[in-house]
């Protein structure tokens, strides 16, 4: 018998993850599905031995879409990289399938059940660090998507969640950081209220691709070896891992710039009085050794606020569509 799960729903709608979370008691549930999917020409005989080996899969025209977790296997089989219903942390402008796909995979985390006027908190990035496009699209589209569900959506800045996710201890006051597939998102929050948001471009996309660029070798595959066996340990067994530590250092320093050029440019950030933690989650923190590199470039810059500590959330993965569910839990 299936588990009744709790009156309300976190959900992160990442670039490379969607990821819902519940609660049963006092226990945080969690279900993923890797956002991104393949496509093979149509065939009877392909239909039929997908549906047997339970691989998720759509029929669009003379195309079988495959998608999730299976669609990286099967792009590395047959050398290719695997596409995304979402870039850059919003809805993918070049796939024509975008949102089916997005609204067949949150389905697919939230098990099929109907919405029935349960109250939902989805993620969606901050403004990029900048200026440039908004979210406003790609936040209109995905709440429209989860109403037709059934749900009460609303939707939640990134970093934010991940502040409500991880910082109750301190009142939730302090800097959440999710290193994330599209975008790296950061958001400052003093006694749960954001005092500046922003986003960088630069993060596991932008290492994959970037280290892809200069080794000759596909995203998808760079991804896997990224996944796989990469760390901060000093040693490059090949040229692929001495790439990748290259932009990984590049998107460390990039958000530490943009959190230092975030605090010059902030009028209403207040003498908070007392050190605070900064949480670092997503994908892409944890390489093993990230979080010591984060704390050395951060060290060498000077902020306005004394930082307690740099911490790696409990759950990296699960962080953001946690906090979500924090947010929506407390407005039951």
């Amino acid at each position: 018998m299936k588990e009744k799960t709790s009156a309300a729903l976190g959900l992160d709608i990442g670039t490379s993850r969607i990821v819902a979370a519940d609660c049963q008691g006092d226990e945080f549930r969690f279900r993923s599905q890797l956002n991104a999917f393949v496509a093979v020409p149509f065939s009877r005989i392909t239909e039929k031995t997908l549906k047997k080996e339970q691989v998720a899969h759509l029929v669009e025209g003379n195309e079988i879409v495959i998608y999730g977790k299976d669609s990286e296997r099967f792009a590395d089989l047959f050398h290719l990289d695997t596409r995304r219903p979402m870039s850059k942390g919003t809805v993918n402008p070049a796939e024509p399938h975008s949102l089916s796909l997005i609204g067949q995979i949150v389905r697919n985390v939230t098990e099929n059940e109907r919405g029935d006027g349960k109250k939902l908190y989805f993620s969606v990035p901050a403004k990029m660090s900048g200026g440039g496009e908004t979210v406003t699209y790609h936040e209109a589209v995905l709440q429209q998507l989860l109403e037709d569900l059934g749900y009460e959506a609303q939707s939640i800045s990134e970093g934010l969640a991940v502040v409500y996710a991880e910082l109750e201890r301190t009142n939730y006051t302090g800097i959440g950081i999710s290193c994330g597939g599209g975008l790296c998102n950061v958001c400052l929050a003093y006694l749960s209220a954001p005092l500046f948001s922003f986003s960088l471009p630069k993060a596991g996309d932008f290492i994959d691709s970037s280290a892809a660029s200069v080794t000759n070798e596909l995203a998808t595959r760079v991804r896997i070896v990224k996944e796989a066996s990469f760390g901060f340990n000093g040693h490059f067994a090949d040229k692929v891992q001495q790439a990748l530590h290259i932009y990984y250092m590049d998107m460390i320093q990039s958000i530490v710039g943009g959190l230092k050029e975030a605090f010059n440019n902030s009028l209403n950030v207040p003498k908070i009085g007392r050190p605070i933690p900064i949480v670092l989650s997503g994908g892409s923190a944890l390489a093993p050794g990230f979080r010591e590199q984060f704390e050395k470039v951060l060290g060498k810059t000077k902020l306005p606020v004394q930082i307690s500590e740099v911490q790696l959330a409990s759950d990296p993965l699960n962080t953001t569509a946690k906090g979500a569910l924090v947010a929506a839990l407390a407005e039951l």
